[in-house]
Formats: structure tokens, sequence, C-alpha cells
């Protein structure tokens, strides 16, 4: 059996040659990875040091701003606002990549005075497995399965808040129907045995709400102070209500560990693995800010579109008479879901007014999209707006045409309530109350619709 050797000498120079192969190999990789261009920044300007282009956003329609920089550098491109620079995303792909495919890479961000007024468990400050539970338990609450036992409830709020209106003047159409949505707000949260509560708590929130954009600078006198002052109060509102449901549920005999849950705080207070009563609070005051203004605004254009479009407001009328035309009787789930028409309204009015225009994220590392580099701690804002406004997505998009709806829109173009894990888990229920609202609008209520928007 012959074994291979090496002489001393053969042994010498295959040393030297492989020492000098690897340094050529090295020196080879290192000059590319040099030579290799690293990844530049979205298009676009940071405008002045630490203010940006705040300014410029704020001295005009934030839309126009918006729009100028996409037709100037893009549907990506970078700026700097609010002290923190930022990163602008308006096509489906970009969005897609932020709030589903990539999502885990970009947290949600919020104005810290916002944070510490909702309360730092809420759902919107949080990924991953807090967040998962979260959002499970509010939407076994306003799933359709859940909600569809609370339209009486509703047709009830809606008729008792349209009488409470007549003959009255009405000089902001906006805030009387933040009080329409706060009710069904907390009819829906703390089921309706606890609407005595709703006037204190009432008091208390609209206070609150004052100091959500405001400096979180907590000396007395400031607009912050009182805001959190109000949110102490509210504090023990909520746990008043926390005792004495688990008090009600100890007579009833009820494990809140196992029973079917009537309403969202049954839903939180019945979770196997147990929020912490800070916890239920901080959500409980998300929710009500989540659901208020929103669904006010919404009410408030569809109001001034269907003005807007007489032949559209009768086609709505119309389809609601036709719904109670057999009898006289309270609203149904099942009536609901047979009005076709009003549903594409609330949808187009949801596109072109664009409640909800952009979100913050904020990129937790370095990450690449497009050829570009988004830097960790950037701020990304996906604009929902000028997607909902592209002429290639939606033709003709100044114009309210609610038949655009009779086709499903593509994937990622239509975000009225976002997208991904962090899409609105409420939106059934908004869009519930709003159909019932409507219904007593234009079936009971026409002249006092057409006068009061």
């Amino acid at each position: 059996m012959e074994v291979f050797s090496m002489s001393p000498t053969s042994l010498f120079f295959f040393f030297f040659f492989s020492i000098y192969l690897i340094h050529v190999l090295l020196r080879s990789f290192l000059l590319s990875y040099r030579r290799r261009p690293k990844l530049a920044l979205p298009p676009g300007t940071l405008g002045w040091p630490y203010v940006g282009e705040t300014f410029q956003l704020y001295s005009q329609d934030p839309n126009i701003f918006f729009s100028s920089k996409v037709k100037r550098y893009g549907s990506i491109f970078k700026t700097h606002m609010l002290g923190y620079p930022c990163v602008m995303i308006s096509n489906p792909e970009a969005v897609k990549f932020v709030m589903v495919t990539k999502s885990h890479l970009f947290k949600p961000t919020f104005p810290a005075s916002k944070e510490r007024m909702l309360g730092k468990h809420a759902i919107f400050f949080h990924q991953g497995q807090y967040h998962s539970k979260l959002r499970k338990l509010v939407l076994r609450s306003f799933m359709p399965d859940a909600i569809r036992t609370m339209v009486s409830n509703i047709h009830t709020l809606a008729l008792d808040f349209l009488i409470s209106l007549e003959g009255k003047s009405i000089d902001n159409t906006f805030l009387a129907l933040k009080t329409y949505s706060f009710n069904v707000a907390l009819m829906s949260i703390f089921g309706k045995e606890e609407m005595k509560y709703s006037e204190d708590l009432k008091s208390c929130y609209y206070v609150l709400e004052k100091g959500y954009n405001s400096m979180p600078v907590n000396l007395p006198g400031t607009l912050f102070h009182r805001s959190m002052s109000a949110r102490r109060q509210l504090l023990r509102i909520v746990a008043d209500i926390l005792n004495k449901r688990r008090w009600q549920m100890k007579l009833d005999g009820r494990d809140h560990h196992h029973h079917h849950p009537h309403d969202l705080l049954d839903s939180f207070m019945t979770d196997k693995e147990g929020l912490t009563d800070e916890q239920i609070t901080d959500n409980i005051i998300g929710v009500i800010f989540a659901a208020r203004d929103t669904t006010a605004s919404v009410l408030t254009w569809i109001l001034k579109y269907l003005a807007e479009n007489p032949t559209i407001l009768q086609a709505v009328t119309e389809e609601q008479e036709a719904v109670m035309a057999e009898e006289k009787r309270s609203l149904t789930w099942e009536d609901t879901r047979n009005m076709p028409l009003t549903s594409r309204v609330i949808q187009e009015t949801l596109r072109i007014a664009s409640i909800l225009s952009f979100t913050f994220r904020e990129a937790v590392e370095d990450v690449e999209y497009g050829g570009y580099l988004i830097p960790k701690g950037w701020k990304v804002m996906p604009l929902f707006r000028n997607i909902h406004h592209d002429p290639d997505i939606f033709p003709d998009p100044t114009r309210f045409d609610p038949s655009r709806f009779q086709v499903t829109p593509k994937p990622n173009t239509f975000l009225a309530f976002g997208n991904g894990a962090h899409s609105c888990p409420g939106n059934e229920m908004a869009k519930l109350e709003i159909l019932v609202l409507l219904h007593h609008l234009t079936t009971k209520y026409r002249s006092v619709s057409k006068r009061t928007i």
C-alpha cells in the first residue's frame, strides 16, 4: 500500500502558495466590498435641522404637500417632520411590505403625549404576543357573530340621539355626531347596564382628549397636566365599574375565566391568561379613542356627500325605506346585511375622505426596500390618502362614485381601516353603527338631515 508523501521543500512551497492564494482571495473580496456602493437613502429633502419640513407641511393642505412630493420624487421619498427623519411610501406594494410582509421590522409609534394619555398597555403601542392576545380579545367582542346582538341597543341609541336634536339648531355636525359615537362606544365596552356612568366618563374623556397632541410637560396650568388629571379621574371610574362587575359575577356564580363575554369588558375580564386592571383600563381608553372621532368623522363626510349628490341620496333613501316596507318594527341584523348601496356609500366616503390619511411606523433595524435604505429609528409613514386618490387605481378619484365598489378593490389599495395585524379590529362595529344611524336619518329625518349637513 502506497502512502502519499511530500518532501520538505514541496511542503514549504505548498504552504506558501496556500497562504498567498488566501491573501489574494481575501484582498479581492475586500476590494469588491469597498467598491460595492452603499444603499442610498430615498430621494427627497430633510429641510432645516430638527424642524425639518414641519412648517411646510402645516402651512398648507397636508394632502397638497404629500402629493407634490410624490409627483417630484416618486412613491417613496424622505423628509423630516416633527423632529424625526421620515420615509414616506405611497404605493400598495410598499404598504404591504411595511404593514404585512415585514411588519415585524416596523413597530407602531405615536407622540409621547398620546402614549402617556392612552396608557402604555394600550394595544396600539405593541407588537408580538401581547398585541396578538389583545387583538383576539377585541375581535371576540366586535366580530359579526358578537355584534349582531347589539343591533337593538344601537337602534335605541340612534333614535334617542336624533330625538335629542329635534328643535335644536346644530352649529357643528361633527361635534353632535361625536355624542352618538361615544354612546355606542360605551355601550359596546360596558354594556347597557353601565350606561349610568356615561356622563361621568364623557366629562373626563372630553378633557383628556384635548391633550392628545400637546407637549408632554406635566406642570400645573398646562393642557397636558389638565388632561392627565382627567385621566386619573377616568381610572377611578373604570375601577369602580370593574369592582362592580366582579361582585356581580360572583353573585351570579359566573367563573370570570370561562363564561361567555357579553361586551368588551367581559372579554377582557374572562381572559384565562389574565389582564391586570391597568392593562384593561388602558385598552378601554384606547378603544374609546379609536371609536369616537373616526366614526363621527365618517358620518359627517357621508352627510356632506349625500347632500351634494341628491340622486345618490334618493337611491339610499329608497333602499332604506324598502328595508322596513313590510311592517313597523325594530331594525335587525339581517336588515343591516341588506343595504348594499348604503354600504358602498360608506366605502366610497372612507376612500375619498380618507379619515385615516396615514399612519406612523418606526424601523427597528436597517431595512432595504426598493434599492433604498430605511435606517433604524427612522419613522415610516404609509400615505393611505395618496393611494386612495391615485387615478391609476381609482379613476377620476375626486368624484364621489359609490358604484366603483361594486367590484372589490385590488389588494392593498383600499386602506380605510389600515392593513395587516394592526388593522382596525372594530371596523365591523363602526360600519354597523353608521348603517343604523343612516337608516333613521334617511327614513325618519330626511328634511332634518338635509338642513343640518
